[in-house]
Parts: structure tokens; C-alpha cells; sequence
């Protein structure tokens, strides 16, 4: 089996749970949660920063200056059998590609053991 984590745009999740049970995966789960990427900055503020050591004033608003800002996202985490994991990402991919920066990022984990916690019964 394995686990599929997936941090994705938040305005993009109802795209993705009904992509996903379309696909065959109705069991999921999903949080909130905030982070970064390394390309959340704008490449001329990042050139900016790099050139002056200076965080740049932006008429725009704090967002665009602040270079430790956490971006709210969505956490999907999916457990499903090996065979399964193309068609998973692939289905969250094409639900979330906009091709800009932070359309999200996929990580593909493996899980060793799964019990049951009303029977305390593996489950394989």
C-alpha cells in the first residue's frame, strides 16, 4: 500500500474530491494547513532581495514583500493500493494544473502496517 500526499491550491479542492471519486477514490482525507514553496516570491522581488539584502515596499501589500509569508493550501492525504498510485496522481494533477507556480506538490510514501482500531486486525 501506499500513502499519497498531496498540498494543493485551496480553491481547487472541490475539483479535486470530485475528480478523485470519479476516478475510483472516495476515501480521503483533507486539512488545512499554510506553507511555501521555493517559488512563492515573484523572481523580481527574489532578484531584489538578492541584489540590496532589502525586503522591497509594495504598494500591492505586505503579501508581495514579506518573504516568510505561509500561503494557505490544502492537505489530501489517500490510501490505496500500489497498482493504484498512476492513476491517483494522475488525477490529482490534471484537477489541479494551472501551470503557475503553486499549483501544489505530490509525495508518494509507503505504509508498512494498517490496523483496524475497532478490531485491533491487521489489515492487508
Amino acid at each position: 500500500m501506499k500513502e499519497i500526499m498531496a498540498f494543493i491550491r485551496t480553491n481547487k479542492v472541490n475539483r479535486t474530491k470530485e475528480a478523485l471519486a470519479n476516478a475510483g477514490f472516495p476515501a480521503f482525507s483533507c486539512r488545512p494547513c499554510l506553507g511555501r514553496g521555493k517559488k512563492s516570491l515573484d523572481a523580481t522581488v527574489l532578484n531584489y532581495i538578492m541584489e540590496t539584502g532589502d525586503l522591497p515596499v509594495s504598494q500591492v501589500g505586505e503579501a508581495f514583500t514579506e518573504s516568510a509569508r505561509l500561503i494557505p493550501k490544502r492537505f489530501f492525504t489517500i490510501i490505496i493500493e500500489d497498482d493504484q498510485v498512476d492513476l491517483a496522481v494522475k488525477t490529482i494533477i490534471n484537477a489541479n494544473q494551472t501551470g503557475n507556480p503553486g499549483d501544489g506538490k505530490i509525495f508518494i510514501l509507503p505504509i508498512d502496517e494498517t490496523y483496524k482500531v475497532r478490531t485491533g486486525e491487521t489489515v492487508l
